[in-house]
């Protein structure tokens, strides 16, 4: 309040002039609670490790990989007999039920054959307990299936493992921007000091009657200028913040601060690795496989199937009991003919899904490659720039300490020493890009060459 009543105080200044000093007091105020939070210290090695405990994406993979190695269990059935245990009971009146019940229940007597009771015989009771068994034993399309289930099953964990080598990267990513965006804070708050020494000199001179208002304005813009880009430096801190939370799998509003500097890294052990190795190259040719073995199960579906069976069957006319039992032990070759044209259709698609699946793993192979050449020339030519823009920033700061030392003596132009001043530090954040860009290039090309 009472910061309030001094900017509102009658006659201490114009109205445009107290406008801009609530203006100022309202931003500072916000910044104060936007960047208020104590930033949280972490590390490369953190990061990774919660982001492989951790991360949704990963989870989610590998509750795939789990779903696709369930398919392949189910596949067991072709192996692996069924069985059934029931247990039936019913009345009945009708003659060739009742005839059939008696007789499975060995109390069929004389008696029993009388015409008139075998038309209209009393109610019967029947009581059945029954254990069956089936047992596949030739079924060429389920053999297939089983491979192509297999195939699935390890594409799955293939993918799986790529998604953690991805999360990997892309976290290393994460960390790098965060790390560059509090260098930019440390360049550009270094700026802001620097301009603001520039503008209250500045501001001497002009009292002083040895500058022009112009010359002093023009100092006044460069303030503001570095402010802002300093305001989005912060913004961009919490922004690669957020994004290390979400790959962690993190909640809450919080600001990390990397405890290593970023530093050109040297990485290039890894420029020369096999494609047909890695893991999503692997994948891409398992379910082409798994695709062809389909194909052949359902060409396998025209060939007949060879099945065993067997049954024990207990019959009573009171529940639960078993006076009277008996088995079933066989086998049955089956054959489906024809069936409408529907096997036809579906070896048609099959094959068709095949020779899509081949066409996508070419073209995945080709599109790799190239994306491999790509970022072995990017790690060439950000290499080539890390060390150019290195001697640029080194350059820049001595003409920014000479410039300085000439306007301290009123020997210097403050277009100059502005100009210098924005120069230097344009060259330090390209420097610090360039070693962000050398060092992503050098870790996007360990991942499209991991194994």
């Amino acid at each position: 309040m009472l910061l309030w009543g001094r900017l509102c105080r009658p006659n201490f200044a114009s109205k445009e002039y107290k406008m801009r000093r609530i203006f100022t007091f309202i931003t500072f105020w916000l910044l104060q609670t936007v960047f208020a939070q104590e930033p949280i210290n972490i590390s490369l090695e953190e990061v990774l490790s919660k982001v492989q405990e951790s991360n949704a994406s990963i989870k989610v993979s590998e509750q795939e990989a789990q779903m696709a190695k369930y398919d392949y269990r189910y596949s067991n059935s072709i192996f692996l007999p069924q069985i059934a245990v029931s247990h039936t009971g019913m009345a009945t009146t009708n003659p060739l039920m009742a005839f059939g019940s008696k007789l499975n229940q060995e109390i069929l007597t004389q008696a029993d054959f009388n015409p008139a009771l075998l038309n209209d015989p009393d109610q019967i009771e029947n009581y059945a307990t029954k254990v069956s068994v089936e047992q596949p034993l030739i079924n060429l399309d389920g053999f297939y299936q089983r491979k192509a289930a297999k195939n699935s099953m390890e594409a799955k964990e293939l993918q799986a493992m790529r998604t953690r080598n991805y999360l990997n990267f892309e976290a290393q990513k994460a960390y790098r921007q965060l790390q560059l965006a509090h260098r930019a804070i440390i360049v550009l708050q270094k700026a802001y000091d620097a301009a603001n020494a520039n503008l209250n000199m500045a501001q001497n001179s002009y009292d002083q009657g040895l500058l022009q208002k112009a010359d002093l304005l023009e100092v006044k813009v460069r303030v503001t200028e570095v402010s802002d880009q300093l305001k989005t430096a912060k913004s961009n801190v919490q922004n690669a913040s957020d994004y290390l939370s979400y790959l962690m799998n993190e909640q809450g509003n919080v600001v990390y601060e990397p405890s290593e500097e970023i530093m050109p890294e040297n990485l290039t052990e890894t420029m020369e690795g096999s494609l047909e190795n890695r893991a999503d190259v692997k994948a891409m040719d398992l379910v082409s496989e798994a695709y062809k073995a389909n194909m052949k199960a359902d060409n396998m579906t025209f060939l007949p199937r060879l099945n065993a069976f067997a049954s024990y069957e207990m019959y009573d006319d009171q529940i639960f009991q078993a006076d009277a039992k008996g088995y079933i032990i066989g086998a049955s070759l089956s054959w489906d003919v024809f069936k409408g044209s529907q096997r036809f259709a579906k070896v048609g698609k099959s094959k068709t899904s095949y020779e899509k699946a081949k066409q996508e793993y070419e073209q995945y192979i080709a599109k790799s490659t190239m994306e491999l050449q790509r970022t072995k020339r990017m790690v060439a030519d950000a290499e080539s720039r890390l060390q150019t823009s290195k001697l640029a920033m080194e350059q820049s700061e001595e003409s920014l300490r000479i410039r300085t030392n000439r306007f301290k003596e009123g020997l210097e132009k403050t277009t100059d020493l502005l100009g210098a001043e924005a120069t230097y530090a344009e060259k330090q954040l390209a420097y610090y890009q360039t070693i962000f860009e050398y060092n992503q290039a050098q870790s996007l090309l360990t991942f499209l060459t991991k194994e």
